[in-house]
């Protein structure tokens, strides 16, 4: 079973992780789960930042980097210098609760409660790029199987049985 650890630090079971939820998201459900959004950001290459920061290309990006937005002090402090990026794992738990996930954010968005809707939101920010961050792998079915990368290429052919 999958545990999360909650900003509380209390284990939670969940249904499927976002990157499982990823394989089969729905870009153009998403870009309409995106019309709330666009209230405060906009989505196309060198468009302004609005209440929000422009979000082209934001999978991926370093948190709280992009030029000409003034961010909170929680988002910078999130961002550790620059060293945290927004990868799936992280758009996904912000976009759950953003002033949970991101303490201290300016962010009023109340968050996103349908996981799947928040899927087909991370895949359409994916699009927001001239070269889209890869999908993250899905997790293997059965994790006490060992991994079968390239084992006919690279693996002797004995039998040790």
């Amino acid at each position: 079973m999958e545990e999360e650890s909650g900003a509380g630090g209390d284990a939670v079971e969940e249904g499927p992780s976002i990157v499982e939820l990823l394989q089969n998201a729905d870009a153009e459900a998403g870009q309409a789960a995106f019309r709330p959004c666009a209230a405060c950001h906009t989505p196309e290459e060198g468009g302004p930042n609005r209440v929000g920061p422009n979000l082209w290309g934001i999978v991926n990006r370093p948190v709280a980097s992009h030029e000409g937005f003034s961010y909170s002090a929680g988002m910078r402090e999130f961002s550790q210098g620059g060293t945290v990026s927004w990868d799936y794992e992280h758009l996904g738990e912000f976009l759950k609760s953003p002033r949970n996930y991101v303490s201290g954010t300016s962010m009023a968005f109340a968050g996103i409660r349908n996981p799947q809707q928040e899927a087909n939101l991370i895949a359409y920010l994916r699009t927001l790029s001239n070269d889209p961050a890869p999908l993250p792998e899905a997790p293997a079915e059965d994790a006490s199987a060992p991994a079968d990368e390239g084992d006919d290429a690279a693996a002797p052919a004995e039998d040790s049985g």
